[in-house]
């Protein structure tokens, strides 16, 4: 039973179009369920005296009033942003911390010029369907055969409960790794805007100098360049000192549990779950960005496929970076759609199918199981995923299963 069960997972053969859809069906109902009983449970409509909610997109919703307002520095006042977000969210409402550059600031202001509801509305599926696009124009596949998939993954949920940035974000660094090839200065210019969340393009220097992706790098020079003097001209120098100076003290939010560790999916995060000091937690983070920066240079450098570029430095980044929370999981899922092209087009390794699948159930769990046990799973994934890149980066024609049926694509 024993050998048969291994055999069965290796070849992944089970995983079929019909069988990819129906348990992805399920599992996003049953996603959506919960997110819907969070939600009324939150509003106190299940059960009476619950405080008041917050979302993160409070945070921008505020940073937005404030610039509105003429008074875009105090988005980095924290006494301040926090009387102007509880407006929206309630007195009783935690505070939702705002790190973000000022160039952020740029998509805040129009979002605070509608009422919060809208506004959030319009932020989160605005940029969910701005994902759809990319995802679909990687996969190459009609909605039908993945679209089930790619609600169902949980990052999804997270994002949308949170109203938080993950959807823009992979879906600014999924339209650079399409248009990369054919369109390089576009492309740098679309990850230009990638910089109110600068840390997400840590590798990207690495990324693109070793692939010797001149016009692409100069596109994104350009674009940062862009936004950071039309903020400087609109919120002015005072607005970035403001934001500099936060900045350098955002550790005391992110290092000391404030924000819960079991939900932060890196290497540090993990470190300082499993009880390890700062010190020892940023050590190990630093080893781990070592190593992201070797492998994505290496992949970079050997060039051709570009399938498995893309995907090394969309899981590659979630390994470097010392911050990235449940919902950054997100460039995971796109990471997969770039290795689900590149199964179709040279077949289904074995053990990738399993791969695929357990990374849901995984992300589900990761924060329950951080909070409750204190295990870290969030680089579990990120590792699982980066591990069939490398595989098949250096081990270009080995031995894998014929991509007949797998993930629901027939070549």
């Amino acid at each position: 039973m024993v050998p048969r069960l291994y055999d069965l997972l290796r070849r992944g053969d089970w995983l079929t179009r019909d069988r990819i859809i129906a348990w992805s069906s399920v599992m996003f109902i049953v996603e959506l369920l919960v997110l819907i009983f969070l939600a009324l449970w939150q509003r106190g409509l299940l059960v009476p005296d619950v405080h008041s909610p917050a979302s993160d997109f409070v945070s921008f919703y505020a940073a937005g009033n404030l610039t509105l307002a003429g008074v875009p520095q105090y988005a980095y006042d924290q006494v301040i942003h926090y009387l102007v977000q509880q407006q929206s969210s309630g007195a009783e409402a935690p505070h939702q911390f705002f790190f973000y550059p000022p160039v952020f600031l740029l998509l805040c202001a129009p979002l605070a010029t509608m009422q919060y509801l809208v506004a959030f509305a319009v932020f989160v599926f605005a940029t969910l369907a701005m994902l759809l696009r990319v995802l679909q124009a990687v996969l190459r596949e009609p909605p039908a055969s993945w679209l089930s998939a790619a609600f169902a993954f949980p990052a999804v949920f997270w994002t949308i409960g949170l109203g938080q940035n993950a959807f823009l974000t992979t879906a600014l660094f999924g339209a650079f790794t399409l248009l990369l090839e054919k369109k390089p200065v576009t492309a740098g210019l679309l990850l230009g805007c990638l910089c109110y969340k600068p840390h997400f393009g840590l590798l990207v220097p690495v990324a693109l100098l070793a692939g010797r992706e001149w016009r692409a790098f100069a596109g994104a020079a350009i674009s940062v360049a862009g936004l950071v003097g039309v903020s400087l001209v609109l919120f002015g120098w005072q607005t970035w000192g403001a934001y500099l100076t936060a900045f350098i003290h955002s550790d005391q939010v992110y290092t000391t549990g404030t924000v819960d560790f079991a939900g932060i999916i890196t290497p540090f995060g993990a470190a300082r779950l499993l009880g390890l000091e700062n010190s020892a937690a940023y050590a190990i983070q630093i080893l781990a960005t070592m190593f992201s920066v070797v492998i994505v240079a290496l992949v970079w450098r050997r060039g051709g496929n570009h399938n498995l570029r893309c995907a090394t430095l969309l899981s590659a980044t979630l390994l470097a970076i010392p911050l990235a929370l449940v919902y950054d999981q997100m460039l995971l899922l796109l990471a997969a759609a770039w290795l689900v092209r590149e199964a179709r087009e040279t077949g289904m390794r074995s053990w990738e199918g399993f791969v695929f699948v357990l990374i849901y159930p995984v992300s589900l769990v990761t924060l329950t199981v951080g909070q409750s046990y204190h295990l870290p799973l969030g680089p579990l994934t990120t590792c699982a995923v980066l591990t069939l890149c490398l595989r098949r980066a250096w081990s270009p024609q080995p031995r894998f299963v014929p991509y007949a049926a797998p993930l629901g694509v027939t070549p």
